[in-house]
């Protein structure tokens, strides 16, 4: 981290001194500045390569860096506004539009302003991902034999016989795609499974971002409510048999946002109901490695109990490392994976091969073990400290269930808050909170919020958090 801001403190002195040179003219030499400064070579160089990158600078091998000439003036700005005919009429003929709303996906991943407690973040924060881990690993994978060449389209046998026996059951390597990351691996899954214009089975309420890939591909998204055991099997048997769905997309493990967990009385069920109907069931199991210290043991995905090729299942490492660290697995079995492999090729021809040997050596090491323990712990603590605090602080919101794995809590609010309005108050009191209102494809039966704690830098930023959440409340109140 001091290395970091190293880089930007050196950037930003250099940019201010630009204006004493010519465009053309060189600037100190490296050397120069190190011993200016009293920087590092590696910190003067990396500081050169962001002017250069903002187009401040030219460096040239072996001659320096030298100011780079005034940039032109823009183009006068186009009329873009034909777009918006021809746009709406494309889907005038769809069956379902095909807009896309982001906003819940957004929501968490912009980072929020500087001051503002992030209790809306989907990712580790950065002392809690493997950051060295990740560096060694790229840095040994770099010098693998063939390591920047071409892959195999379905991804490096390896990595594809890990995530096999990390599904565990029958599964195996044959049956699996190494793809670039959980959503776009459910964007593949969605595309082979249902045509434009079909019903498709969600969680209610579910995760946003597989909201938005249903509908930009002009599916219907059709809630079926989950309760504190996952999906309600006959819910589930009733809307298969009102729509005609041709699959269902569930996170049976720590389900966001509830963190439910399919109870084992309906595993078996669920797949029952959905081999009856003819279709598929799109498994995500995006957090079975971020579960806690206190969890216990875990049940299997779905997949590995699944004989017949009903589930779809997608996998990830991103959660449990970095968001950078896009690599995940599709697995299925049967003529599908045919179809699932060829939309990949189509859309992406395959995942970069360094990231795969990256994935492959940190998998492999001693510090992964260790990295996955240490989260445990670190989870469990701050899921703790959250749980104590909004007992402390926030009385009023029902906190039904307290996940043992994943990273939030899903509290409903009183009966007719404001749910916009208070997410508003909340950024004001300086502390981002996500709406829960994108997570229902229907009506929701009531106000709720999603408050993460791993996107922060400690506990004491979570109860520091939830007070600032109870000033909004009080403002909303008033």
């Amino acid at each position: 981290m001091q290395e970091r801001s190293s880089v930007g403190e050196l950037a930003e002195r250099l940019r201010r001194e630009l204006d004493r040179y010519s465009p053309g003219e060189k600037l100190p030499s490296s050397r120069a500045l190190v011993e200016r400064f009293r920087v590092s070579p590696v910190t003067v160089s990396r500081a050169l390569a962001q002017l250069a990158a903002e187009g401040l600078v030219v460096t040239r091998p072996g001659a320096g860096a030298f100011r780079a000439q005034p940039r032109t003036a823009p183009d006068p700005a186009g009329d873009t506004s034909w777009q918006e005919v021809a746009l709406s009429a494309d889907g005038a003929a769809d069956l379902v539009p095909r807009s896309v709303d982001a906003s819940g996906v957004l929501v968490s991943l912009a980072a929020p302003p500087p001051g503002v407690i992030e209790l809306n973040g989907g990712y580790l924060h950065p002392s809690l991902q493997p950051e060295r881990a990740m560096a060694a690993a790229l840095s040994r994978a770099g010098r693998r034999p063939g390591a920047w060449g071409r892959p195999p389209m379905e991804g490096l046998p390896e990595l594809r016989e890990w995530f096999a026996r990390s599904i565990g059951g029958a599964v195996t390597a044959a049956e699996v795609l190494v793809t670039a990351g959980g959503q776009s691996a459910l964007t593949t899954a969605l595309r082979a499974l249902a045509p434009p214009g079909a019903p498709v089975l969600v969680e209610s309420p579910t995760y946003p971002g597989m909201l938005a890939i249903a509908r930009a591909a002009g599916l219907r998204p059709v809630p079926v409510p989950v309760d504190a055991d996952g999906v309600r099997p006959e819910l589930l048997a009733d809307a298969f048999r009102a729509t005609g769905a041709p699959a269902f997309v569930c996170q049976p493990l720590f389900q966001n946002p509830t963190g439910a967990v399919l109870a084992p009385g309906r595993r078996a069920e669920v797949l029952r109901i959905a081999r009856q109907a003819g279709a598929f069931v799109v498994e995500d199991d995006f957090v079975r490695r971020l579960v806690h210290e206190d969890a216990g043991p875990l049940p299997r995905p779905l997949a590995a109990d699944d004989p017949d090729g009903v589930v779809v299942h997608v996998s990830s490492l991103t959660k449990a490392t970095s968001p950078s660290f896009r690599v995940s697995a599709l697995a299925a079995r049967g003529p599908v994976l045919e179809r699932l492999r060829a939309i990949q090729v189509v859309d992406t021809f395959f995942v970069p091969r360094p990231l795969q040997e990256a994935a492959l050596e940190l998998v492999g090491s001693p510090a992964w073990p260790r990295h996955l323990r240490a989260v445990a712990a670190e989870l469990k603590a701050r899921r703790d400290a959250m749980t104590a605090a909004l007992a402390l602080h926030l009385p009023d919101l029902a906190l039904p269930h307290i996940p043992s794995g994943g990273y939030h809590l899903w509290p409903r609010l009183p009966d007719g808050t404001d749910e916009a309005a208070l997410v508003a108050a909340a950024l004001r009191a300086g502390v981002a909170i996500t709406p829960g209102r994108p997570y229902f494809s229907a009506e929701p039966p009531a106000a709720h919020v999603r408050l993460s704690f791993a996107a922060v830098a400690g506990t004491g930023e979570i109860t520091e958090g939830v007070r600032r959440l109870r000033t909004a409340c009080d403002e909303v109140r008033r």
